[in-house]
């Protein structure tokens, strides 16, 4: 009768474990989707804006090195979605336009 407590003991302890398992990865999941839709917009009065000369709509920027059609969108720092705001490698903890431009720009590898 031993035997079968110590089985059955195992198992409730392994359902509750799998259990808490799976909890954890969700809930460990969560925080992450929301600080991607949580980033504060990049300014173009930024610092570090400024020095990559970053404009949140690139059709305005007068800067000789952007080409026709190049936008935040479709660079490879950015991996927001193609309107809106998203994260970009170059600047950590803001979001960038998907209109927007700067001097960085690298387009997309296919």
């Amino acid at each position: 009768m031993s035997h079968e407590k110590d089985i059955e003991s195992r198992r409730r302890f392994l359902k509750a474990a799998a259990g808490t398992a799976a909890a954890a990865v969700v809930i460990g999941g969560l925080p992450r989707m929301a600080r991607a839709a949580d980033l504060p917009h990049l300014a173009e009065t930024d610092a570090t804006a400024k020095a990559l000369g970053y404009v949140e709509d690139a059709s305005k920027t007068t800067d000789p090195k952007r080409k026709a059609g190049d936008t935040c969108a479709n660079c490879q720092f950015y991996s927001g979605g193609p309107t809106g705001f998203g994260p970009c490698q170059l600047f950590p903890g803001k979001a960038v336009s998907a209109k927007g431009w700067c001097v960085s720009h690298a387009p997309k590898k296919a």
